[in-house]
């Protein structure tokens, strides 16, 4: 079965081939011509998610999933949310992002977050949302290499290491859209036997 993933992100792509089986194959946007940027213009995770796949499933007439992810930080009132890519500005890389959250949390005991991925898949027609949420803390430094985005100052609940310290089958089990792709996965094999 070949699929979209509705994505610009290569490290979102690499981290979702992981976890699926060799039965789906992922087409990325670039495989199907789809050079422009989709926007991200609604105000809920769950709204750019479904923006997204609506939009390749109407222009370019492919069953897609897409997903959006936040970082939901309980000192900041759920900041950053649906702005977590945008945290620091306009075009602005995963390293401003940290930077500007390690600033934010200086000084604050409850560094309580957790991460929100929803996933939104057009097929058959129809639409379908899977969510996946992973609880954890915002670390005061950065800690690890791999991974992107907030996985070098967010460490999981009930780990020792930050995501960006973890490989990607570890981080895979565990984290939020490493649980929403596995609701995915069990939704796809049930339902195309």
């Amino acid at each position: 079965m070949d699929l979209v993933f509705a994505t610009n992100n290569k490290n979102k792509v690499k981290e979702i081939k992981v976890l699926l089986p060799p039965s789906i194959k992922i087409l990325t946007l670039s495989e199907i011509g789809c050079e422009e940027e989709i926007e991200e213009t609604e105000n809920t995770i769950e709204g750019n998610a479904k923006l997204k796949a609506n939009y390749i499933t109407e222009k370019y007439g492919y069953d897609c999933f897409a997903d959006d992810t936040g970082l939901e930080v309980d000192a900041l009132n759920g900041a950053p949310g649906v702005y977590s890519a945008r945290y620091a500005g306009e075009n602005v890389t995963y390293e401003d992002n940290v930077q500007k959250m390690l600033q934010e949390m200086k000084g604050k005991t409850d560094r309580k977050s957790q991460f929100r991925t929803t996933i939104a898949l057009n097929l058959n027609g129809e639409q379908y949302l899977f969510e996946g949420v992973c609880r954890g803390e915002i670390t005061t430094e950065k800690y690890g290499n791999d991974g992107f985005g907030y996985d070098p100052i967010f460490k999981p609940v009930g780990f020792k290491q930050t995501f960006a310290e973890m490989d990607l089958n570890e981080k895979g089990k565990i984290s939020h859209r490493g649980l929403a792709v596995q609701k995915l996965i069990h939704f796809l094999k049930e339902n195309l036997k």
